[in-house]
């Protein structure tokens, strides 16, 4: 799966199998609930799926009489295969002999390729319905990483932290996932002392933010840097904890 956050669940009732699958390849539950025929087919599938995702998986699934197309727990395991992670925030459903695909991937071709990869382990009496979307657009991809986050510098100065460091070795692998998209470094900074200092800190500030993406092997030529000072403020600068808010680096996509 190509994201980092949420459940995976594995639903099956009845005849229906569905494997909904969480935002990251290595975080987040694997949930398998549902009902299937027999406890072999309950163990064979819990045990595909504990095999992909270990300790992550949460046992919610049943067993109950129902009927099942022939051989159906062979066909629903062969499509427990590491393919599910590249898809995130979606869903692997089998009702009977139909599969749905739902949630996001990198790509239309890995939508494409995960398509015919399922359809390629399943005889011509299953229909396989293709939900995959490609990927959150850019900007929400650079969101997601950096919510909740701080880029951090030095006290007065342009120089990264460890942690500050941190935060962008995880924005790396995004912007490189993004395949020629341009970007904007914007610095910020609360309204303490003279206007054009606080300038000169925040252009200084996302040029060096730019310069360790460029290091990290980020397109140079895909990424601008710019200090905005303290004139855009994210609320007023009246208290410790506003001005700490107000001092920060946005990554914004551009044309």
């Amino acid at each position: 799966m190509a994201c980092k956050s949420g459940p995976i669940k594995v639903a099956v009732a009845a005849w229906l199998l569905g494997v909904a699958l969480a935002a990251g390849a290595t975080e987040g539950p694997v949930v398998v609930s549902g009902v299937v025929p027999d406890e072999a087919t309950r163990q064979a599938i819990l045990g595909k799926v504990r095999a992909l995702y270990g300790a992550r998986v949460v046992d919610q699934l049943g067993v109950a009489e129902t009927t099942t197309p022939p051989n159906w727990s062979e066909n629903v395991q062969k499509l427990i295969t590491p393919e599910l992670k590249k898809i995130s925030k979606g869903q692997l459903r089998i009702a009977g002999n139909r599969v749905e695909l739902l949630g996001e991937v990198e790509s239309a071709d890995t939508a494409t390729q995960i398509e015919q990869s399922v359809k390629a382990k399943l005889n011509p009496t299953y229909t396989v319905q293709n939900g995959l979307l490609a990927g959150a657009a850019p900007q929400a991809r650079i969101d997601r990483v950096l919510q909740g986050k701080i880029v951090e510098f030095e006290v007065g100065s342009a120089v990264l932290t460890t942690q500050g460091r941190s935060v962008l070795d995880e924005l790396v692998p995004v912007l490189r996932a993004l395949e020629g998209q341009r970007v904007q470094v914007i610095g910020h900074t609360d309204a303490s002392g003279a206007r054009a200092a606080n300038v000169a800190l925040s252009r200084a500030r996302a040029e060096s933010v730019r310069r360790y993406l460029v290091e990290q092997q980020v397109p140079a030529t895909l990424i601008t840097a710019s200090g905005l000072g303290p004139d855009q403020p994210l609320v007023a600068n009246d208290t410790p904890e506003n001005r700490a808010r107000n001092r920060r680096i946005e990554v914004r996509v551009t044309p």
